[in-house]
C-alpha cells in the first residue's frame, strides 16, 4: 500500500534497490547527495548530478527534463553514509525566459517506486514560492533500518545556497557545473504534454489522481482534486504533474511528446476508448462516457473523470492569467497618460483613459467567451459521463443506486462530492479518492463562512456533519465486498444517535457506538492491539500467524464529538492510528470541530495535518498543488426524503448475512 507523504512524515523502506520517480511538468534537473549523520557533505564526489550521473549505489538523469527516474541502490552505500538527498533544481533561465521560481510552475511530484514499479511513498512538494532549488525527500538510516522522509526545503538561492547548507566547501563550483551540464542538453528535455485542440478533442491518457484536493483539492491524487491522493495524482499537461509511473523507460533517455501513461507491468496496450459520433460541421466532438484510455468502462470513467477536471483548472488558469494581464496593462497605460502633464486635462487624457479600459474590456471578453466555450463543452461532457457513472463514482441521487448490488471487487476509487471554481458555476467535477483509503477524514463541524452568505449555527453544523460522516461511511460499507470493511463509531455523549440511525438500525456496525470514557478507552485499545499484531505479523513475515478467526477487513473508526471524552491517552492512541494504521488497514474519521480541539496544542497539530479536511457545507478550502486554484467542496448530499441510504444499507447487512452463514 502506497504511502502519501506530507512534509516532515517518514516511511520505513523495506527494499533496498529503488528507484526514484520525479514528475515535475517543467524541466527540472535532478540530483542525489549522500551525506553523513550530522547531515554534511564530505566533497563534490557525494553528489551525483547531471554532470556525474553515476555514484555508488546512485545513478541520476543527464539532462534536465520534466520526468526522471533514479535508481538507488542503498546497500551499496558505505557506512559514512546515513543520508541520501533527492534535490531538484530549475534551470537557469535562458535569456530571462522560462520559469526562475518553483511558485510559478507546477508542484513537483516524486515516489519511491521497488523495481517492479510498485509505489512504496509518494510526496507532492507544496507550498513553494521564490525557491530555485529544492530537497524533495530523504532516505536515511536509523538503527540499521532505512526509511524516506518528505522534506520539502527549498532555497531561493539555488543549488549553491543548497550545497552551502550542507557544509560542502564547493558549493559554488559545483552549481556551476551542474548549471553548463544541464545546458548542453536542455534542448532534449522532455516537453509536456499539447494543450486541447480548438475543436475541444483531447487526447488523453490515463491518470491517477492522487490527491486530492486536500493537499489540497488529492485530486491524489487528485482531484488528486487531483484531485484531488486526495489519493493520486492528476495528469500533467498544462498545469499539472505527469504521473509518477510516466515517462521513458531509459532514465538517460527523453522522447519529445506526451509521456506514455501506460502500466509499466502491462505488456499489452489497453483497448482504444470509444470512438464519438461524428459531429456536426464546425461543431465540437461530441462527449462520449469513458472517453480515456483504460483496461475496464470503470477505468476509463476514472481517468475521463479526471481529464475533466485538468481541463478546467487549466482553462480557468488561462482566463485568470488573461484578465491579470488585462488589468497590467490598463494599469500601465493609464500610469503613462497621467504622468504626461499635457494628457491631465483636457479631452487628450479622457480619450487615452477611454482607450484603456476599452483596450481592458476586449481582452476580458475575448478571455470569458474562450472560459465559456470550455465551460459548455465540460457540461455536455458531464451530461453524458454523470448518468453512466458506477455507484463508487456517483451521486446519491444518481438511478444506478436503485440496481444497487454488493460488488465482489473494491472499486479504483470512491467518491467524496464535488469540485467547482467560481468562474465555472454550471460544471461539478466529481472528488475521487483512490481506494484502499490511504489517508483518514476531518469531517469539520465547526463554523464556517458560507459561500452563499448564510448563516448555519453551531449545533446545526455538528448534526450536518454527522449526516456528511454517515454518508461517507455508508458508500465505503456500499463499495466494498460484503464482510470486507467493518466499521466502529466512539460517540462519547451519545450526541449522534440520529443521524447514526441508518448505520444501528440495519446493523452494519462491528457493534453499538462506544458511550462514555470507559467506552472510548475500549474502542482505541482494541484497534490500537490490531495495529500491532498486523504490523508484527508482517515485519515478521508471518502473515498468517495472525489469532484463529482474525478480521482481516479494513477497519473505520468515527469519532464523534471530539474532543469531549478523550484525554491525552486517547490523543495520543488517535495519532498511533492516523500514522501507523492505513498501512495495516486501520482508518480514522474524525467529526470535530478544529477551534474546539485547539487546546490540545501540540498533541492535535499532526492529528489534523494527517487527515483530509472536509466540510459539510460548501467551502472552498481545497486547493490543489498543481495549479493552486481554491476549489470549492461540496459535500455528497442525500436527497432529501430519499430513503435510498437505508436501501443500500440493508443490501450490505443482508450480504454479510448471507456470507457469514
Amino acid at each position: 500500500m502506497t504511502a502519501e507523504l506530507v512534509r516532515g512524515q517518514n516511511h520505513p523502506l523495506s527494499q533496498a534497490r529503488l528507484e526514484i520517480r520525479i514528475s515535475a511538468g517543467t524541466p527540472v534537473a535532478a540530483a542525489a547527495a549522500l551525506s553523513d549523520e550530522n547531515g554534511r557533505i564530505h566533497g563534490t564526489e557525494w553528489v551525483a548530478h547531471p554532470g556525474a550521473p553515476v555514484q555508488p549505489g546512485l545513478e541520476v538523469s543527464r539532462q534536465a527534463a520534466a520526468d526522471h527516474r533514479l535508481a538507488v541502490d542503498l546497500d551499496a552505500m558505505t557506512e559514512a553514509v546515513h543520508r541520501v538527498s533527492v534535490l531538484l533544481a530549475l534551470p537557469a533561465p535562458d535569456g530571462g525566459a522560462g520559469p526562475a521560481r518553483f511558485g510559478a510552475v507546477a508542484a513537483p511530484f516524486v515516489a519511491v517506486t521497488g523495481l517492479d514499479g510498485t509505489e512504496v511513498a509518494s510526496y507532492t512538494i507544496t507550498g513553494l514560492d521564490l525557491e530555485s532549488a529544492v530537497v524533495a525527500l530523504e532516505l536515511y538510516r536509523r538503527q540499521g533500518a532505512w526509511k524516506v522522509r518528505a522534506v520539502g526545503q527549498g532555497y531561493a538561492g539555488g543549488l549553491a545556497e543548497l550545497f552551502a547548507d550542507q557544509g560542502l566547501a564547493e558549493a559554488a563550483q559545483l552549481a556551476s557545473g551542474i548549471d553548463e551540464a544541464v545546458a548542453r542538453g536542455l534542448a532534449r528535455s522532455v516537453q509536456a504534454p499539447p494543450p486541447r485542440t480548438s475543436e475541444g478533442d483531447r487526447s488523453r491518457q490515463a491518470a491517477a489522481p492522487a490527491v486530492g484536493p486536500d493537499q489540497g483539492a488529492a485530486p491524489q491524487g487528485a482531484p488528486g482534486p487531483v484531485p484531488p491522493s486526495y489519493g493520486g495524482q492528476p495528469s500533467g499537461g498544462q498545469g499539472g504533474p505527469q504521473p509518477a509511473y510516466g515517462g521513458a523507460t531509459d532514465p538517460h533517455a527523453a522522447s519529445v511528446g506526451p509521456v506514455n501513461y501506460s502500466h509499466p507491468g502491462r505488456q499489452t496496450s489497453a483497448p482504444p476508448p470509444p470512438t464519438a459520433p461524428p459531429a456536426q460541421p464546425g461543431q465540437p466532438a461530441r462527449p462520449v462516457a469513458g472517453d480515456a484510455t483504460g483496461w475496464s468502462m470503470e477505468e476509463r470513467l476514472y481517468n475521463q473523470v479526471w481529464g475533466m477536471f485538468e481541463d478546467l483548472a487549466r482553462t480557468t488558469a488561462a482566463y485568470r492569467s488573461a484578465v491579470d494581464f488585462a488589468e497590467s496593462r490598463m494599469d500601465k497605460e493609464l500610469e503613462q497618460a497621467l504622468s504626461d502633464p499635457r494628457s491631465r486635462i483636457g479631452g487628450q487624457g479622457d480619450a487615452a483613459r477611454e482607450a484603456a479600459r476599452a483596450r481592458y474590456s476586449q481582452l476580458v471578453d475575448q478571455a470569458r467567451a474562450s472560459l465559456d466555450r470550455d465551460v459548455a463543452q465540460l457540461v455536455a461532457e458531464a451530461e453524458v459521463v454523470e448518468p453512466a457513472l458506477p455507484p463508487a463514482f456517483a451521486r446519491w441521487d444518481n438511478p444506478c443506486w436503485h440496481a444497487y448490488r454488493v460488488p465482489m471487487e473494491i472499486p479504483m476509487a470512491l467518491r467524496l462530492g464535488d469540485l467547482r471554481l467560481p468562474e465555472a458555476e454550471p460544471i461539478r467535477i466529481p472528488m475521487l479518492l483512490r481506494l484502499p483509503l490511504e489517508r483518514g477524514l476531518w469531517i469539520d463541524s465547526g463554523r464556517t463562512d458560507s459561500l452563499d452568505g448564510s448563516f448555519t449555527d453551531s449545533h446545526d453544523m455538528r448534526r450536518l456533519a454527522m449526516d456528511t460522516a454517515v454518508a461517507h461511511a455508508a458508500r465505503l460499507l456500499a463499495v466494498y465486498p460484503a464482510g470486507e470493511f467493518t466499521v466502529h463509531v466512539v460517540d462519547p455523549a451519545g450526541s449522534g444517535a440520529r443521524a447514526l440511525a441508518p448505520l444501528t438500525q440495519t446493523g452494519v456496525l462491528a457493534g453499538p457506538p462506544a458511550q462514555g470514557a470507559a467506552g472510548v478507552t475500549e474502542v482505541l485499545a482494541r484497534l490500537t492491539q490490531r495495529v500491532d499484531l498486523v504490523q508484527m505479523a508482517l515485519r515478521g513475515g508471518a502473515p498468517d500467524a495472525l489469532p484463529p478467526g482474525f478480521d482481516t477487513s479494513q477497519q473505520l473508526l468515527i469519532v464523534n464529538d471530539f474532543p469531549h471524552g478523550f484525554d491525552d491517552r486517547a490523543v495520543n492512541q488517535l495519532r498511533y492510528l492516523v500514522d501507523e494504521g492505513p498501512s495495516v488497514g486501520v482508518h480514522l474519521m474524525m467529526v470535530a470541530d478544529r477551534e474546539e480541539s485547539a487546546g490540545y496544542g501540540p498533541l492535535l497539530d499532526p492529528l489534523w495535518r494527517a487527515l483530509l479536511r472536509l466540510t459539510p457545507v460548501p467551502d472552498d478550502h481545497l486547493a490543489d498543488p498543481w495549479v493552486g486554484h481554491a476549489w470549492t467542496y461540496e459535500p455528497p448530499a442525500v436527497p432529501h426524503g430519499s430513503e435510498v441510504l437505508r436501501q443500500v444499507l440493508t443490501k450490505v447487512a443482508e450480504a454479510r448475512r448471507t456470507g457469514n452463514r
